[in-house]
């Protein structure tokens, strides 16, 4: 028997399914963590390190280092995301536990970047004015609304991997992957990531080192929604090239260029 087949009879059984269970849960638990924390590093609210506030290096180490690490997170992030590493690991990672593996990864990544970023404090610029100031803060934090509320459009359990293990635990099947395109999906395809943006860029102070990680992860979402778009049209086919003739990618109420 292979190591495949005994890992899936194992999965079968009662203790099996509850070990995955238990194994989901606390996949989850290390995301919302990452998470909520990530919110607090990037719009400076946590405790001792911020993006701007960390180990004192020179601006080429900082950014050599902040490049390495922002490289680790995204190509973790989106070759792990591909159905070919899916295929590729499930002799090890069985379906039921798989997305929750994946959300793992991801969230590992994240706290791995933030425990090696090294800040870049030169000032880009500075929004002296304290209601101003506030209100860009506030839109950043309306960013991250959009981000959860986003997820939870999509099915924000299957999103985190919970989902699949709890069906897993009672026996059942998943039901068939459902194209959502109400509401935040209805303005533009990939709301998360316009969320993600605004979150990114809304900065009261915005430092050489936030600049840095905002425009990385333009570059990244520009790149890696071009993989994500084909991965979509691979389950939904025509469903969502339709969807994306009539919806933007990114920015709302702009044409769809297709």
């Amino acid at each position: 028997m292979s190591q495949t087949d005994t890992i899936n009879q194992f999965l079968q059984r009662p203790p099996g399914r509850i070990a995955a269970f238990i194994y989901g849960l606390g996949c989850y638990s290390v995301f919302i963590y990452a998470f909520c924390y990530g919110i607090t590093y990037i719009a400076g609210l946590s405790s001792p390190r911020t993006i701007d506030i960390g180990p004192a290096t020179s601006t080429g180490v900082a950014i050599t280092v902040d490049l390495v690490f922002l490289s680790v997170f995204y190509l973790q992030h989106s070759l792990m995301a591909r159905q070919s590493f899916k295929q590729w690991w499930r002799p090890w990672v069985p379906e039921p536990v798989e997305r929750s593996t994946y959300v793992l990864c991801t969230s590992l990544a994240l706290i791995l970047l933030f425990w090696a970023w090294h800040p870049i404090p030169a000032v880009v610029w500075q929004i002296d004015t304290p209601f101003l100031a506030k209100a860009v803060m506030g839109l950043s934090f309306v960013g991250w609304l959009i981000v959860v509320f986003g997820t939870f459009l999509i099915n924000h359990f299957e999103f985190s991997g919970l989902l699949q293990v709890t069906y897993h635990l009672n026996g059942r099947s998943l039901p068939a992957p459902h194209l959502s395109t109400h509401l935040l999906y209805s303005l533009v395809r990939h709301p998360i990531y316009f969320g993600m943006i605004i979150a990114f860029w809304a900065a009261p102070t915005m430092t050489v080192g936030h600049l840095l990680f905002a425009a990385f992860n333009v570059v990244y979402i520009l790149v890696g929604l071009t993989l994500e778009e084909r991965d979509l049209v691979s389950i939904f086919g025509d469903e969502y090239r339709r969807y994306k003739a009539r919806v933007p990618m990114l920015v709302p109420w702009r044409k769809s260029a297709e």
